[in-house]
């Protein structure tokens, strides 16, 4: 399933981002995990997203060190990307709290921020 939605998403990214992608100075994100550190499958996605759209692909730069899903705050766990825009991804969307968080992390550099996601709809 990897290889076919990151296949399908780059394709999406490609045409919203068209020329602006191929301009450089962009890379791509995560949300913080929290159930699944091995194999996860957001991380998985964009790492092979970030080889289909040939930008780079930083792992884990979001902590969480909260169970709560909605008011969870991210620090970050690693240095954050020196890239002037940002693709956030996240494999699955049920509230938009993840999302929020991360923008809430990453509005302070200053960089363009664009979220791409799944959807949960199993509700």
């Amino acid at each position: 399933m990897v290889e076919f939605f990151a296949t399908n998403v780059a394709k999406l990214v490609g045409q919203i981002l068209g020329h602006s992608l191929a301009g450089g100075d962009w890379c791509i994100v995560t949300s913080p995990k929290r159930r699944h550190k091995v194999r996860n499958f957001a991380s998985l996605i964009s790492a092979r997203l970030a080889l289909l759209l040939g930008i780079p692909f930083y792992e884990d730069i979001a902590e969480c060190h909260s169970k709560h899903r909605i008011g969870a705050v991210f620090t970050f766990g690693k240095e954050a990307p020196t890239e002037s825009n940002i693709i956030v991804f996240d494999d699955f969307v049920t509230t938009g709290a993840t999302m929020i968080s991360m923008r809430e992390l990453l509005n302070p550099l200053g960089k363009n921020l664009v979220f791409f996601t799944g959807i949960n709809n199993k509700l």
